[in-house]
């Protein structure tokens, strides 16, 4: 018997799971809104000028000059948007191909991936806008924004992940994600004479990163290991922020003698797992053998706990 799916009780189940990608296409969400009420607002009171020097401020400047008094833009513009099909269509994109992603890598890869690959973007585009000639007029007050670069790189990092991943297109039928990852940076290059010439750069910067980070971890190299002590989490706490409740359970920390609680001890589970997935993952490729002696030893740590 078949059972109707309700698709808004599927995105509300989608939101309320609180995954990394979930909080992502939030984050995204939320910044567009309070541009967008901001606009109306400025509106109102006959100052629309006010929109662009706020888009400004949080945008990446192509100008070196500007950009060293903003460095936070290079985080800020990727998770910028104003045009509504603009943030729609990297949103739809993130979904996708960041579930994809979830299916074989870790949040915090993917995490990682969508800050590092818009920081790629960012510097590709701040680098060609510094150096090629064509842009000499217009890099002066040339802005970025957008998430793009963080989509693409998420979308080239698991299409050479998994190359042969299959989905279905409408009227298009059966598709390898490679063939449109492919697709994708070729019209990107190819598009770079448009009039988002430096968005479809930034583009391509995400691509290169997506590509780079699945090289180094085939190679059995994970960059993201350099975040392992970096709570995103807390970047994202005051997004998601939940009703506390009158009692708080702790856990006993044995290693330092000081209580956990209970947001504390799920985080260190979670990431402990991740590790072990990763090494069990390195055992199906590889072997045992292929273990260095502290992923041996943190294997059968974690074996022989009650």
């Amino acid at each position: 018997m078949n059972h109707y799916s309700n698709p808004l009780n599927e995105i509300k189940k989608f939101f309320i799971n609180k995954s990394s990608l979930s909080q992502l296409i939030l984050i995204n969400i939320i910044v567009w809104l309070i541009i967008r009420i901001i606009s109306v607002i400025l509106f109102l009171f006959n100052n629309e000028g006010g929109i662009q020097h706020l888009i400004i401020w949080l945008g990446v400047p192509a100008n070196l000059d500007l950009l060293i008094t903003r460095p936070w833009t290079l985080f800020t513009y990727m998770f910028l948007h104003y045009d509504f099909w603009h943030i729609l269509f990297n949103m739809l994109w993130l979904f996708w191909f960041g579930k994809i992603f979830l299916e074989y890598l870790s949040s915090r890869q993917l995490v990682s991936t969508y800050i590092l690959g818009g920081l790629a973007g960012a510097i590709l585009y701040v680098i060609s806008y510094n150096i090629f000639p064509v842009y000499r007029d217009v890099f002066p007050n040339s802005v970025a924004l957008g998430a793009s670069a963080s989509v693409m790189a998420i979308i080239v990092a698991i299409a050479f992940y998994v190359p042969n991943y299959t989905i279905h297109l409408m009227f298009i039928g059966p598709i390898k994600i490679k063939y449109i990852a492919i697709v994708s940076v070729i019209l990107d290059f190819m598009m770079i004479r448009s009039g988002n010439s430096g968005g479809h750069i930034a583009h391509l910067g995400g691509a290169l990163w997506g590509l780079y980070f699945i090289y180094l971890l085939k190679k059995g190299k994970d960059i993201n290991r350099y975040f392992y002590g970096f709570n995103f989490k807390k970047i994202f706490k005051p997004f998601f922020k939940t009703k506390k409740s009158k009692f708080t359970n702790v856990h006993y920390n044995y290693n330092n003698k000081r209580p956990d609680s209970d947001e504390n001890y799920n985080y260190k589970k979670v990431e402990k797992q991740e590790k072990i997935d990763k090494i069990l993952d390195k055992i199906s490729k590889s072997g045992y053998e292929s273990l260095t002696k502290a992923e041996k030893e943190f294997l059968f740590k974690m074996s022989n706990r009650n």
